[in-house]
């Protein structure tokens, strides 16, 4: 598999996006085409906020792990700058204070397992990893990547130091990739049962792609795609029943939905609508 041009993302996840984008800069950017099998994107983060004050930013991950370049104010459990971040299924929060600068790497669903030979389950809901995946080399020269770099310099940075990892792609990753593709863009997949049957593949085999491949479950993966198409429903505006938005993305009644959105959120839909975020 040569530049894999499809999306195995989209940019929901982060939420009130709006807010954050009043206290950080955040900018995403390509990989170059060798890498794009394994690496969806790249993303930046900088902020400087007011002393004294703090911003407190909650994103519901996707089923991918993250190589990042951190520094400036650092979230809890990272002490040296280069960290992997495995597949999160629980809200990821961080409070941003003082100035920060992040560059990282996201992977496709499936992509750093496949790129590292590691086995995903050993990432799931792991904040901060040491990267053992790579060499030595390859963290030193990404430890060198700073603020006072360009953006496309870090592109190009990363790039080099990644490169001599890229091999041939493994057919189960790519058997991975096409389902993933499938459970993200077409909303009208809500249970895993159908995407057995729209991608011809048998329940077992499914599960042991994803648990070696992703770190998570089929029916994790179908979910959260759905919580995010309600979320950036809710952040754009949407202004009608939440009956009606539960029965869109597959929840058989409101209650069950109310129930999984306040779970993973933390307040319920309709508190989500029409709250506003809070900074001290």
């Amino acid at each position: 598999m040569a530049d894999r041009k499809n999306a195995t993302a989209t940019t929901a996840g982060v939420l009130r996006p709006a807010e954050l984008a009043r206290h950080v800069e955040l900018t995403r950017l390509p990989c170059s085409a060798p890498l794009s099998p394994w690496i969806e994107n790249y993303w930046l983060l900088r902020w400087d906020l007011p002393s004294g004050s703090t911003y407190a930013s909650s994103t519901l991950a996707h089923p991918a792990c993250t190589l990042s370049v951190e520094r400036g104010h650092l979230r809890e459990g990272v002490t040296d700058p280069v960290v992997v971040t495995g597949v999160l299924t629980r809200r990821f929060d961080v409070r941003l204070a003082h100035s920060g600068w992040v560059f990282g790497a996201k992977f496709r669903p499936g992509g750093f397992a496949s790129f590292t030979g590691t086995h995903a389950r050993t990432l799931r809901d792991v904040l901060v990893a040491p990267p053992v995946a790579f060499s030595t080399e390859t963290v030193g020269s990404l430890a060198t990547l700073d603020s006072h770099l360009t953006p496309d310099e870090c592109r190009l940075h990363m790039d080099a130091a990644l490169r001599p990892y890229v091999r041939g792609v493994e057919p189960d990753y790519s058997t991975v990739l096409d389902m993933i593709e499938v459970m993200l863009h077409d909303r009208s997949l809500v249970r895993v049962q159908q995407v057995e049957d729209r991608c011809g593949i048998a329940t077992r085999r499914l599960q042991r792609l994803f648990e070696k491949l992703v770190g998570a479950t089929p029916k994790w993966v179908l979910a959260r795609y759905r919580i995010h198409d309600a979320v950036t429903d809710l952040d754009n505006g949407y202004s009608g029943s939440l009956a009606d938005l539960a029965a869109r993305y597959g929840w058989f009644d409101q209650a069950h939905f109310t129930r999984e959105f306040t779970e993973l959120v933390g307040v319920p839909p309709g508190t989500y609508a029409q709250a506003r975020p809070t900074e001290t």
